[in-house]
């Protein structure tokens, strides 16, 4: 189930040349797996399970997607700040 309204959101690009791949989604899954409630990943008006590897892996995001990050409980607001993180920094992959 999608939520209406999130409590919290957070905007960011995909920046590493990979997009985002298995070893990735897999560290987001890490972080949004310490939320509260439900952490979802956005794009365009598809949405998946950011604590699901294969749901994150299907919404096929290259370099250059901008993804949405909702969070159900506003107070995990703060679980969005470090995917956010993450996806900034390119995964921590080199050559971003």
């Amino acid at each position: 189930m999608t939520p209406s309204r999130p409590g919290a959101q957070r905007r960011v690009k995909i920046v590493n040349q990979a997009g985002l791949h298995a070893r990735s989604a897999a560290g987001l899954a890490r972080i949004a797996s310490g939320a509260r409630g439900a952490i979802w990943l956005a794009r365009e008006s598809l949405r998946a399970d950011a604590t699901d590897i294969m749901d994150m892996l299907a919404l096929a995001c290259g370099p250059g997607t901008e993804i949405t990050l909702e969070a159900e409980d506003a107070a995990d607001a703060v679980v969005l700040e470090q995917m956010a993180a993450l996806i900034e920094n390119g995964f921590g992959e080199t050559g971003k």
